[in-house]
């Protein structure tokens, strides 16, 4: 049985230029990969649907009989085309590929603080949370926005903004979306700590203010971890705006969030 979905597996990498090619659109590691090609392993459930997605067969299809998949295949040629879409996979698998598996060590919950790009003057508290889906560690951070002053009068506004991490040459890169407006791409780069308890990360963060003026900004940012498993109402009760030294952020993360002050540099930097 792993002998025919070996050769069907074969088979179909034929229609391709190299098996190169095929594990970087799908994101799998060459020796994982040949593995499958060998009959010697058969895939985890989860990367079994993606090889059928990318081939475009059924998963009982890959388990056929050789002789006969070969006729289901002769019958229904492969369209290998490279759309758009794959173009962009390409990239973003070869991220994938070359992210180390240390970036599993920060899965978690995370507050996040940094001095608001929309509301100058501000500090804002967000949530973060990573986790891995397949091979790949994603995220989600949402904001938690609060109008007006008066209790009858304040409306609470929630934004998500969804994205993809990679570890490469120790640091953190971060790259997300608002997925309710599409109308903003971010990019956080953070440090790794080399402690084996995760306290804080920080690093910088590169986007755009959400007023009208939409002026591109860099702001230091910091993230506070809080771990796997947290009360979330209560986490994103804790999400708003803070005014500069509030007494409920601590003094250090404001130290480390602070924009102003002397710099020696020529370019705007995180703060080691």
């Amino acid at each position: 049985m792993n002998e025919d979905f070996a050769q069907n597996l074969r088979l179909l990498c034929s229609y391709y230029k190299s098996i190169s090619e095929v594990t970087q659109r799908l994101g799998i590691s060459r020796p994982q990969f040949n593995r499958y090609l060998s009959g010697k392993h058969k895939p985890a459930a989860n990367t079994l649907r993606r090889i059928c997605e990318f081939f475009d067969v059924a998963e009982h299809e890959l388990h056929l009989p050789h002789s006969q998949f070969e006729r289901l295949v002769q019958v229904s040629p492969r369209q290998v085309t490279h759309t758009d879409e794959s173009i962009e996979l390409d990239h973003l698998n070869q991220l994938q590929q070359k992210s180390s598996p240390e970036l599993e060590k920060y899965l978690g919950y995370y507050f996040e603080y940094y001095y608001s790009m929309g509301n100058p003057g501000k500090i804002l508290r967000s949530l973060v949370c990573l986790e891995k889906q397949g091979e790949k560690v994603v995220f989600q951070r949402t904001e938690r926005l609060i109008e007006g002053k008066e209790k009858w009068d304040k409306e609470v506004c929630h934004c998500k903004y969804l994205g993809i991490a990679y570890y490469l040459s120790d640091r953190i890169f971060m790259m997300d979306y608002e997925s309710l407006t599409f109308n903003e791409i971010t990019q956080t780069i953070m440090f790794p700590t080399f402690k084996n308890r995760i306290s804080w990360l920080h690093g910088l963060r590169l986007g755009v203010s959400a007023s009208d003026e939409r002026m591109p900004t860099s702001s230091r940012v910091l993230m506070e971890y809080l771990g796997t498993n947290i009360n979330l109402r209560k986490a994103l009760a804790m999400c708003r705006f803070y005014e500069p030294h509030d007494k409920d952020i601590d003094e250090a993360i404001q130290e480390m969030i602070n924009n102003q002050g002397p710099n020696e540099h020529w370019n705007f930097r995180a703060k080691a």
